[in-house]
Formats: C-alpha cells, sequence, structure tokens
C-alpha cells in the first residue's frame, strides 16, 4: 500500500490535536527546576518527579497554542524572514546563478562531484552551528543547481540539510548539541573529539556517497536555463552520470560567465556565514545576531548592485513573502510542544521512558537511552531544549550503572540528533521539504534506509565507547 501523508499544516494540526488528546489521557507530573548560571539554562533536578493536578487542553485552548508557537518560535522565524529577505537581494544581483552557471560549465563530465563539494558545506555548518533553519533561504538557489545538473528535488535536499543534520548529529562541537550537553555532564567541553570525529567522518561518508548513489540512478536531462526539470529513466541516469550528456548538444547554461562584482558579492556571503563561528563560540550569539548579521549582510549586498534603498527594500519584501509558508509551518510546529506543556505531560514522557532503563546493564541501558531520546524527540523537537530536560535525569542515572558519562552524551547526540532527520515535528526540515516541494512521504521512503544505518552506526559508535572506557 502505497503511503500517504497529508499536507505538512494539516499533519502538524493533527500532531498538536494528539498532543492536546494525551493531556486528557496521561498523568501530569513534573520534576522541580533550577537555573543552571554555567548553561544559562533552566534545568530539572534529578529524582523530583512527582504528580501534580491535571491540566487537560480543551478545544480552544488548543487553537490558542497556534500563535502562541509562533510567539515562542519568534526569534527563528524572524531568522528566517531576514535570511531569506537577504539571499533575494543577493540572487536579484544574479550572482548567485552566474556562480551556479560557472560551477557546473567547471564540473562538465565530473557532475556528480557538486554533490560531495556541497555536502560537505552544509555539514560544516551543522558541525559548528547546528544549521537547520539557515537552510530554508537557501533552497531556491540549490533548487537551481539541481534543475541545471538534472537532479531531482530530494537529491538536493539530500546534500543540504541531509549533510547538516548529520554533521550536527556526531559533531563534536555543535554549541546547541554536544556542548550543552556536555556541560550538563560536567565534562570538559571537546572531550572525546577525536572519537567524536572518526564516527563523524563516516557518518559523512555513508551519506554523501548513498547521495550520489542515488542521485545517479534518478537523474534526468538538464534544462535550459534551469528553470525546469524532467526525470528521466535508469538509462538516462547512466548516460548522464559518468560523461555529462551528449558533447555536441548545445549548451543550455548559456556563455554569461562571473562578473567580478559577483566575487564581491560572493565573498561577502562567505564572510557572513564565515563570522558566525566566532559569533556562537566567543561572543554567545543568538538568532537575533545571526537575523542582524543577515540583515545587514543583504544592505550591503543590494548597496554594492546598484539597487538602492527601495530596490533593495523590495527584493527583502519578495523574500518575506516567500518565507511565510516556512515560517507558518515552524510556528506550527512549535504549537505542539506549547500543547503538551500546558497539559503538564511533558515531564510524565520523559520519566516514563527513562525509569525502565535503571535495571539494564550498561551496554543494554546505553542502546535503550538512544531509543528514548528518539521517541522523545518527536514531542521535544528542539536539541538543546531536550537536552536540559533530559541530561540532568540521565547523568545521575548513568552514574549508578556505572557508564560513562561521555557515553551518556552519546546516547543523547544519537538519539535526538539523528531524529532530526525525519520527525514531523521538526519545523525546519518541513520548510524545507516544502520549500523544495518534496511531499514529507517522499523523502521518508529516501531517508529512512540511511535513518537506520545511521542509527546503527551510532549504536556502533557506542559499544566501541563502552568497551574502550571512553
Amino acid at each position: 500500500m502505497k503511503l500517504s501523508v497529508p499536507h505538512p499544516l494539516v499533519l502538524l494540526s493533527a500532531c498538536i490535536v494528539l498532543a492536546a488528546a494525551a493531556s486528557y489521557l496521561l498523568p501530569a507530573g513534573a520534576y522541580d527546576r533550577v537555573t543552571d548560571e554555567e548553561v544559562g539554562r533552566t534545568v530539572v533536578v534529578a529524582g523530583t518527579y512527582q504528580a501534580v493536578e491535571p491540566s487537560p487542553v480543551g478545544p480552544f485552548e488548543t487553537i490558542v497554542a497556534l500563535p502562541r508557537g509562533m510567539v515562542d518560535a519568534a526569534e527563528v522565524i524572524f531568522l528566517v524572514f531576514l535570511i531569506g529577505g537577504a539571499f533575494t537581494v543577493v540572487d536579484e544581483t544574479g550572482a548567485l546563478r552566474r556562480g551556479i552557471t560557472s560551477l557546473v560549465r567547471a564540473l562538465r563530465g565530473r557532475d556528480l562531484l557538486v554533490i560531495p563539494v556541497v555536502s560537505l558545506c552544509f555539514a560544516t555548518g551543522g558541525v559548528l552551528e547546528n544549521m537547520q533553519e539557515e537552510i530554508i533561504p537557501l533552497v531556491p538557489v540549490l533548487m537551481i543547481l539541481a534543475r541545471r545538473m538534472g537532479f531531482t528535488p530530494i537529491t538536493a535536499v539530500a546534500m543540504s540539510a541531509g549533510p547538516a543534520f548529520v554533521g550536527s548529529a556526531f559533531s563534536p562541537i555543535n554549541p546547541f548539541q554536544v556542548q550543552i550537553a556536555q556541560r550538563l555532564a560536567e565534562l570538559p567541553l571537546l572531550s572525546g573529539a577525536l572519537f567524536r570525529i572518526a564516527f563523524l567522518v563516516l557518518a559523512l561518508a555513508l551519506w554523501i556517497g548513498m547521495t550520489m548513489r542515488y542521485a545517479a540512478r534518478t537523474r534526468g536531462e538538464p534544462e535550459a536555463g534551469g528553470d525546469g526539470w524532467r526525470q528521466g529513466g535508469p538509462s538516462d541516469a547512466a548516460a548522464g552520470a559518468g560523461s555529462g550528456g551528449d558533447p555536441g548538444r548545445e549548451d543550455p547554461l548559456g556563455d554569461e560567465g562571473v562578473r567580478r562584482s559577483d566575487l564581491v558579492i560572493l565573498a561577502l556571503v562567505g564572510a557572513t556565514f564565515a563570522l558566525i563561528v566566532p559569533g556562537l563560540a566567543l561572543w554567545h550569539w543568538g538568532f537575533n545576531e545571526l537575523s542582524a548579521a543577515f540583515f545587514i549582510m543583504g544592505v550591503i549586498v543590494g548597496t554594492l548592485a546598484g539597487m538602492g534603498m527601495t530596490g533593495t527594500a523590495e527584493a527583502y519584501v519578495r523574500g518575506f513573502r516567500g518565507m511565510a509558508y516556512a515560517g507558518l509551518l515552524i510556528g506550527f510546529a512549535r504549537a505542539i510542544y506549547v500543547v503538551l506543556q500546558d497539559g503538564r505531560i511533558i515531564d510524565t514522557i520523559v520519566h516514563a521512558m527513562f525509569t525502565p532503563l535503571e535495571g539494564l546493564p550498561v551496554l543494554a541501558s546505553a542502546f535503550g537511552m538512544v531509543a528514548a531520546h528518539t521517541a522523545i524527540h518527536v514531542p521535544v523537537p528542539s536539541v538543546s531544549g531536550q537536552a536540559v530536560l533530559t541530561m540532568p535525569l540521565l547523568v545521575p542515572l548513568s552514574d549508578l550503572l556505572g557508564m560513562s558519562r561521555q557515553v551518556t552524551v552519546l546516547a543523547y547526540q544519537y538519539g535526538a540528533g539523528l531524529c532530526e532527520l525525519l520527525t514531523p515535528t521538526n519545523g525546519a526540515l518541513m520548510a524545507i521539504l516544502a520549500s523544495a516541494g518534496v511531499r514529507y512521504e517522499a523523502w521518508l521512503r529516501h531517508v529512512l534506509p540511511l535513518y537506520l544505518g545511521l542509527v546503527a552506526l551510532g549504536l556502533v559508535a557506542i559499544a566501541v565507547a563502552v568497551a574502550v572506557g571512553l
């Protein structure tokens, strides 16, 4: 039977309704919480779970959660809007399109090499700063590249969001995942970095290799100007994968090359991304600072391109309009957590997931933590939020079991981080898929085998860590 999933907004709305229904079915409970000054977040206190007065979420309150979700996710939504506006300005200068044209022409006959090049760029973003929402405004550019190479929209997502999420999950330095978890586990930052890097390389090699294999099998003919895409069969893929097509065929990319002004604009874009690294690591930037940096970039690009203030402002408005749907998806996804929080059942779910692990052997308990983190990440789709919710509970448990705290952090990374690849409550993922025109069920069919392979790799990493006493 063919898998069919409703429209993303319908799917997320159904999840909100299910969350409200769960507030009637599950017992309400809560942990005590304190503010951790080092982490700068409110964390739970282990051993303090207790039943509390039920707080079922009624039908009207369920609908009210939608605007509340938008408010809760406001920083992320505005980041998407402002980056979208900035990249609309960049796109309207023509620099990105001419740059893509030059890249495609340079790789003629070696077209599949664009996949590891692009994938490693996005993987770096994932490793360094948990790149997710920042991908959404780049989807139109990725689609131009995919069309001019004859790749499917799934390939465009797989060589951008995929490696970014994998890089985040296996990262040794991700400030929103491993750094928060290590602080809460009272481990030195960057401890176990070489171990994580080894498995990061294996994970990215698996993802990129399988993406290249899929791209070669499903490839179609590049369309003139990159404005359309026609899927070919296996014979088309075989013909295009190695040779880049008929050398005598008219070049659909045109003769327009990269201008000197394009190089300045592209360098400015690259410098903005480079600025993010010290911003996050040294200056403790959040989403608002990232939004400001990209807004400034867009204004400067518009000025350099001679668009004027009015032309730049109009480009920003077009960018905001294009990101409206993505913003809705992020807000709807956040509303699910709002309902669960109002129903006072988030802590109940966490308590039920981790309590059975107390009586298991060390390795089985570590594997159980991965499974529990995966399940919890559906109702709690924020990796940093999940860390402050679960790590204070798991650290005492791991000490009781004689499990290394480093293994506890690994279980969190591989459970919560890899779940980002497929959970429908991840608003960034749903927005990326919607922007690329990829249906969720089509992505699920593509990504599920890869996800299972990556989870298996994560379990191997945990087994090795337990064996060597990491």
